[in-house]
């Protein structure tokens, strides 16, 4: 296997190009956890690649991520997905979503010969990604979830929020689990977040990254860790808890979790502070 096929981390999900509403004003913009977490990475001198599925018309939006050093391995599906997201300026931190299209399943035989230190399945909507395809990626090395991709759920033009019937298979071949916090109780029946934490980790998952609007809770080694969000404003709202994920992974390849922890909230804070993907440095 040559360098050039050699990665830090394989991210796998759909690109998504959103639509974000905010006080009745419109905005066609690229989205999703591949989206976000890649270009976090590479921010972090991390080498990344993407594997993801969109309509082919849509291909020139992945310019941005290529020349950011991404690289990327893209299939052609009718749709690409997409979210409407409709904020209030009073309140970015409530949104109402529906779907605006579905790119469809990713198969096995979309994985390219490559090899990576972490395997991150982002989905953004369930469906994306199947048991099969998490095994696959779990016999190749160790693998971090977002479980927002399968419990959002599309139910005609609503995106409900639902258990994830095979969790219990599927958690057992995770390492690393992000949740927020709507979704640690909607799993677990918790609001507490540290019992929350303690009871996904029993499914099999080593690390559990929580996010909230106040910030990010790491349940690790038997710790609780805690980092706050201090964002100046919230007009990055969006792609928050990708950004979250993604930096936290990238600083976990060399620190501990704890300092995984607070750099995670650091990056997160100052994403929020603008709109679209954190573009900015390792000394800020």
């Amino acid at each position: 296997m040559s360098l050039e096929n050699e990665f830090d981390f394989l991210m796998l999900g759909h690109f998504a190009k959103d639509r974000n509403v905010v006080d009745g004003q419109g905005k066609i913009e690229s989205g999703g956890g591949v989206y976000f977490g890649s270009i976090v990475l590479r921010r972090m001198g991390l080498r990344v690649g993407i594997v993801t599925r969109l309509r082919a018309d849509d291909f020139p939006r992945l310019d941005e991520l290529k020349q950011a050093g991404v690289r990327v391995f893209a299939t052609p599906a009718p749709e690409t997905s997409g979210i409407e997201n409709v904020y209030s300026s009073n309140d970015m931190e409530r949104r109402i979503c529906k779907p605006l299209g579905f790119a469809g399943k990713i198969l096995v035989a979309d994985l390219p010969a490559v090899t990576a230190r972490i395997y991150a399945i982002v989905p953004i909507i369930a469906g994306e990604v199947d048991l099969p395809l998490l095994e696959t990626l779990a016999a190749r090395g160790p693998v971090a979830l977002d479980i927002q991709g399968f419990v959002r759920v599309r139910d005609g033009n609503d995106l409900v929020f639902r258990r994830w019937e095979q969790m219990a298979e599927g958690l057992k071949r995770v390492t690393y689990l992000k949740v927020d916090r709507a979704e640690a109780e909607l799993l677990t029946g918790e609001t507490d977040l540290a019992i929350a934490a303690r009871r996904l980790s029993a499914y099999g998952p080593r690390e559990i990254i929580l996010t909230q609007s106040s910030g990010v809770t790491v349940f690790a080694d038997k710790q609780i860790h805690h980092a706050p969000f201090t964002p100046r404003a919230l007009a990055g709202r969006t792609g928050r808890g990708d950004t979250c994920f993604a930096a936290y992974l990238g600083r976990r390849l060399t620190a501990s979790p704890a300092e995984a922890c607070r750099f995670a909230a650091a990056v997160t804070t100052l994403k929020q502070e603008q709109p679209g993907p954190w573009r900015g440095t390792l000394v800020e």
